[in-house]
């Protein structure tokens, strides 16, 4: 890699926590402005909502990457896709949870990841409702408002409490909810707290045991993904895939094989 391609990871850091905060003081402070029946646009189905706040977060935080890095690339969730030449690229969720911020659920946050190439490299996650702010860098460790963070000891899956999400298309609902009912039983709990990012990083610190959700976007998980692998979990999809839009599993270090044999026992690799 050139110079250009090995970027100081702290600053990174740094940066993203800075827009991640810009941002989501934004949203907060647009709160009181959102009427949930009246959206700016829905995307892959009509339950899946595009606010005015996630665009304009997502303008805000564009301007504050690129303001401070104009030769970089970025991925926005709401289509703000920029080309670079750093070999730096950002994935940005400007609000991520928009349905829990649409009814005024304290469980949204926006999630900002760096990559150089295909390696995530930095990331911050910043609930505005709770000034949480979760960062973490490639190999520098994750922290939750600048404090060392690491996942539970939890290594018995009928101990574990685990979080989850559902897809916006209501057909892959229904067949997500046909393997809950042999998944509930073997665990202590299941929580659908409706934000992915969140829930990685409630993973990182020890609020979930484990996770899993299929149907996740990049931007749903980059930063989360690589902050909980940062304060040691273990973050992959089915049989030692990369996360993707076909499962995600994070989950503490003795919890996670047991609970991706366990979702592979229920059925939840179906194709669907």
């Amino acid at each position: 890699m050139s110079n250009a391609q090995q970027p100081d990871l702290r600053s990174l850091v740094a940066l993203a926590e800075q827009a991640a905060v810009d941002a989501g003081e934004m949203v907060r402070d647009r709160r009181a402005e959102v009427d949930r029946m009246s959206v700016a646009a829905t995307k892959s189905t009509p339950t899946d909502v595009v606010t005015e706040s996630d665009t304009a977060a997502e303008d805000l935080i564009r301007g504050r990457l690129l303001g401070a890095r104009p030769d970089d690339g970025l991925v926005g969730e709401e289509g703000g896709s920029v080309q670079g030449t750093s070999g730096v690229h950002w994935i940005v969720d400007p609000i991520d949870g928009t349905v829990n911020y649409l009814y005024g659920i304290p469980q949204y946050c926006v999630s900002i990841a760096a990559a150089a190439g295909e390696t995530m490299v930095a990331g911050a996650v910043y609930n505005p409702t709770t000034n949480e702010l979760w960062t973490a860098g490639r190999g520098l460790g994750a922290f939750l408002n600048g404090r060392p963070i690491r996942p539970s000891a939890c290594g018995d899956v009928g101990s574990a409490l685990i979080g989850t999400g559902f897809a916006y298309s209501a057909q892959r609902r229904e067949r997500q909810a046909e393997f809950l009912p042999r998944l509930l039983p073997t665990v202590r709990d299941i929580r659908r707290a409706g934000s992915a990012a969140l829930d990685l990083c409630a993973v990182a610190m020890g609020r979930l045991d484990g996770f899993y959700e299929r149907g996740l976007n990049s931007w749903d998980i980059a930063a989360g993904a690589l902050i909980a692998q940062e304060s040691g979990a273990r973050v992959t999809g089915f049989r030692g895939a990369e996360p993707s839009e076909h499962m995600t599993i994070a989950a503490a270090p003795g919890l996670h094989a047991g609970l991706e044999q366990l979702l592979l026992d229920v059925g939840a690799d179906a194709e669907y």
